[in-house]
């Protein structure tokens, strides 16, 4: 009897959307969880902050922007002990 290959879940692309219809975020997820680069956005379109998830947790180095655009900060998550 052949072997079943299991495959990994593949990442789905993710918007979420402020109530005038604007992009709020966008990222991926794995059966819901954030993973990978996601960002937000203001309701003007800039952007207002950046970063990475690893099943669902945020990991190394977060950018938060001024309301121009600009870096305003960089902070590095630490990971959780598990």
């Amino acid at each position: 009897m052949p072997s079943k290959k299991v495959q990994a879940p593949s990442a789905t692309p993710h918007v979420e959307y402020h109530k005038d219809g604007s992009v709020w975020a966008k990222g991926q997820t794995i059966d819901g969880v954030p993973t990978g680069y996601w960002e937000w956005f203001r309701k003007s379109g800039t952007i207002m902050r950046s970063g990475t998830f690893e099943n669902g947790e945020q990991v190394g180095e977060w950018t938060t922007y001024d309301k121009d655009g600009n870096v305003y900060k960089v902070t590095v998550m630490k990971k959780k002990p598990k």
